[in-house]
């Protein structure tokens, strides 16, 4: 096989984000299957580009050989419409999309309205839409999107070792929670939070895990929200972290939690599937989907209430936490590779 595509993204293919994670995973690989791919990183604040990163965008774009395939990762993609117009007729455009830019958490509705009409007139100039869940699917075709251009190829996983578990004996310790999100809105930390806040009677700690330079504002909020409840001892607000010390902190875990109020798929859910620990979650956007039935509990996103009450219940009930372990121990065999995901990705590209 020599196939080749061109794979554009949004900033650095770095990043350490759910998308950028599945991006660097399918490249990986749809290289180790015999494609050749070449990443071009655009740079510049997506989805919001300034008339500078337009220009490079344009220019990276002319300069792709006639007939290419060509992957833009839909946070860069949605907001190009012109330059998917232009380039169109020239090259096979593929959207990859994680989820709808107009879904994204706390942007202002004139900004929501804007990105949802270049979206759509954006993927409108592509052969094929890429989207990594049946929902996505779903909010695309709301957006009037034709059906039959979209494809879903699913986030895979890596094999990974069981986490720790409560002692087996029934001593009493503090139950290690792990969230694992990069400090953005969307996450709902501050939810989880409030959420902890009622539960200082229970036993538990807190390691909240990711990228604090997306939404500085964020982060320092959530810090001083942290104080002002009197979570300090007892939650640890990280910045991101090397795989190496993020395997670590999975292993000392025994609860994963994430108050999303809304996901394009969820990946820490079966993240923490493969690692056999049960999940607090909610059932924003595609979440109630990706969840195994018997591996957790799920409240409505934003719900506080409800967010406290599956944390109390898991927490304080033994035979429920063992109950849902055993759950995701058991959908642990169920999950997709990256090797299944890329050999979707790759029959969609040779469609």
């Amino acid at each position: 096989m020599n196939e080749k595509i061109y794979f554009i993204v949004p900033g650095s293919l770095a990043i350490r984000t759910g998308g950028y994670a599945y991006d660097r995973r399918i490249i990986e690989h749809l290289r180790a299957g015999g494609w050749t791919v070449e990443p071009i990183e655009l740079g510049g604040n997506f989805p919001n580009p300034d008339d500078k990163t337009r220009a490079k965008a344009e220019k990276i774009f002319a300069t792709i050989p006639n007939q290419a395939r060509v992957v833009v990762d839909g946070l860069a993609f949605g907001a190009l419409p012109e330059i998917a117009e232009k380039e169109h007729s020239r090259l096979v455009l593929i959207g990859l999309v994680h989820h709808p830019l107009a879904d994204e958490t706390g942007i202002a509705d004139d900004l929501r309205q804007e990105l949802m009409r270049s979206e759509a007139l954006t993927l409108g100039f592509a052969k094929q839409a890429i989207v990594t869940s049946k929902f996505t699917r779903r909010r695309l075709v709301q957006l009037g999107i034709s059906p039959e251009k979209i494809f879903v190829v699913e986030p895979g996983v890596a094999p990974a070792p069981l986490a720790g578990r409560r002692d087996g004996n029934g001593r009493e310790r503090a139950i290690q929670m792990f969230c694992p999100a990069s400090y953005i809105v969307r996450k709902g930390h501050a939810d989880l939070l409030f959420a902890l806040s009622g539960l200082t009677d229970l036993p538990w700690h807190l390691i909240c895990v990711g990228n604090s330079e997306l939404d500085t504002r964020c982060f320092a909020g959530l810090c001083a929200l942290r104080e002002e409840l009197g979570l300090a001892e007892r939650v640890e607000l990280r910045a991101e972290v090397d795989d190496r010390e993020l395997e670590s902190l999975y292993a000392a875990s025994d609860l994963i939690v994430l108050a999303s109020h809304y996901e394009g798929f969820g990946m820490v859910v079966t993240e923490a599937i493969a690692r056999g620990l049960p999940i607090v979650t909610t059932t924003g956007g595609a979440l109630a989907e990706t969840l195994p039935e018997g591996a957790g509990l799920a409240s409505p996103p934003g719900d506080i209430d409800a967010l406290m009450i599956s944390l109390r219940r898991i927490l304080k009930d033994k035979n429920l936490f063992a109950g849902l372990s055993k759950g995701a121990q058991t959908a642990r065999g169920r999950l997709r590779t990256w090797e299944d995901a890329s050999r979707a990705f790759a029959a969609v590209l040779s469609a």
